[in-house]
């Protein structure tokens, strides 16, 4: 199962009043498990970034100024991001950024139901807990040393993390041995039943499976009834 972990950075809280993206970054999970393959794009907003916004992210008006316009890359984010569900923490904020970029390079717009919402997960899962992504890293013991300040593909990467924990994504990849079984109790743990090495001796002895053969070939006749096809 495939799907992308997204996240954007912006010039402000609204597409409808000119805000537009600065960094969009893109993370690919395989199974729940990123598999290391990623899409990150710095982007020309075509407008000044507010300093308040600035020190959010860091991302300056000369930083910005040589980088591609989202028409630039619009093809290259379309084609790593396929048709996978699209994993983004408070999606409703980046697809709207993301259709309102679309819509200017006249692509058609992503559709909202693609899009799994970590807070909604959260929510779900943690009634009454705080649901920004810091909180949820620091809930999980995420290391957030890292996050000076907010990065589309560095917080892609700690929104998959949070997503793997929502999920209990860390048991996907639970390999059995040849002849291992696994059942689930009433309780639903997973256990798994591992076969030995090497069979146990038999506890019967020679005299007790030669009794054995007899009974069932002479007291119980020539065709026992497991016997029967």
């Amino acid at each position: 199962m495939r799907e992308i972990v997204l996240d954007t950075e912006t010039t402000g809280f609204d597409p409808a009043t000119g805000d537009r993206i600065v960094e969009i970054g893109c993370v690919e999970l395989i199974d729940h498990l990123p598999t290391g393959k990623s899409f990150q794009a710095y982007l020309n907003p075509e407008r000044l970034v507010p300093i308040e916004t600035q020190k959010v992210h860091g991302l300056t008006d000369e930083f910005l100024a040589d980088k591609p316009l989202f028409a630039h890359i619009v093809e290259d984010l379309l084609e790593f991001i396929g048709d996978s569900p699209l994993v983004i923490h408070n999606a409703s904020f980046d697809m709207k950024f993301v259709n309102s970029e679309l819509h200017r390079c006249g692509k058609k717009p992503l559709p909202h139901a693609r899009a799994i919402d970590t807070i909604e997960i959260a929510k779900a899962k943690i009634p009454g807990a705080r649901y920004s992504l810091d909180e949820l890293c620091r809930r999980f013991g995420i290391d957030l040393s890292v996050r000076t300040k907010h990065g589309a593909l560095l917080d892609a990467e700690l929104t998959a993390r949070v997503y793997l924990e929502l999920v209990g994504g860390r048991q996907t990849k639970l390999v059995l041995a040849p002849g291992d079984s696994i059942q689930i109790g009433s309780d639903g743990i997973v256990q798994v039943a591992r076969s030995r090495p090497q069979p146990l001796a038999s506890l019967i002895t020679p005299d007790e499976r030669e009794a054995h053969e007899v009974f069932i070939t002479k007291d119980l006749g020539s065709e026992p009834v497991w016997g029967w096809s």
